[in-house]
């Protein structure tokens, strides 16, 4: 393979991640019909078919499904160490790919990264706001945002926050025509505000009290995806909202909303920031690291 097939197996991969000549061409800033001129020299070259092409899309063969398979840690470990030079400038430079939920970027990382990139102007930071799963080395994160209780075991894990409490919140009004439940088993006779998960799953409801672990699926009017709209929701009076202890509790201190079976709420596992065990920090992300690290 001679040096200048790495460019033209680069565009594959790009290719490959975008599943389209248009995007990948608009990501490599080429045109289209120098990305197809290079992906039929590099199949002709191989004697393989890599990509399937059709009037809506692409997509690899099985042939361009294995060398997507060596490309990716080969072309990532290329990025490490070219990010690593930067370590030999005399500031800190380089960009910062986070892929994190909304709430742990909201509370945790935006404060860290303001404070960072003012103190250090070379550095960059991308935050990709993403309420599911990411392979953060498929998708060529640096690092990734989790609970605690959902890490990888083959990454390295750094506690950014403290542990969490969830709470079980309505509206004054509501309380006064349904009552307040007793216990979790009682929510069956309230409106509920469900939460819908990435997963087209409907969360469930969790408790804990004295070691006893209680997953409650409630029923009302609402299923919604944002955080935001389940909470003003519950102000207005649609129903019980079961939110991050943080989200409620400016408004429980003003009155909008009530807190109820918090004895079932007992804390777990806060986030962690976690990246690849076999990854080589640059000094950028070193930086980035010692700053966001949770300090009890």
């Amino acid at each position: 393979m001679r040096r200048e097939d790495l460019g033209s197996l680069a565009m594959f991969l790009s290719i490959a991640e975008e599943r389209s000549f248009t995007r990948a061409a608009a990501k490599l800033s080429i045109s289209q019909s120098a990305l197809s001129h290079a992906m039929r020299r590099l199949e002709a070259k191989l004697g393989l078919r890599l990509l399937t092409r059709t009037t809506r899309s692409v997509a690899p063969t099985e042939a361009g499904e294995r060398l997507i398979e060596t490309l990716r840690p080969a072309l990532r470990e290329i990025d490490d160490r070219i990010a690593a030079l930067t370590d030999l400038r005399e500031r800190p430079a380089g960009t910062i790919r986070i892929t994190t939920p909304e709430h742990a970027a909201r509370t945790l990382l935006w404060p860290v990264v303001d404070r960072l990139t003012a103190e250090h102007p070379d550095i960059h930071v991308e935050l990709n706001i993403e309420a599911g799963f990411t392979d953060i080395v498929a998708e060529r994160f640096d690092a990734g945002v989790r609970l605690g209780e959902r890490l990888e075991q083959d990454m390295i894990a750094v506690r950014i926050g403290p542990r969490l409490r969830m709470a079980t919140v309505g509206a004054p009004a509501y309380f006064a025509r349904h009552g307040q439940p007793a216990s979790p088993h009682e929510l069956a006779a309230h409106q509920c505000i469900n939460l819908r998960m990435v997963s087209g799953s409907v969360y469930a409801w969790e408790y804990e009290r004295d070691g006893r672990e209680v997953n409650v699926k409630v029923e009302g009017q609402f299923v919604l995806n944002d955080a935001n709209l389940i909470v003003a929701a519950a102000v207005n009076g649609h129903g019980l909202a079961h939110l991050v202890e943080d989200r409620a509790a400016p408004l429980i201190a003003d009155g909008s909303l009530v807190r109820v079976l918090e004895e079932w709420c007992e804390p777990f596992d806060g986030y962690y920031l976690y990246y690849p065990s076999r990854r080589q920090p640059s000094q950028a992300f070193s930086l980035f690291l010692e700053a966001v690290r949770y300090r009890d």
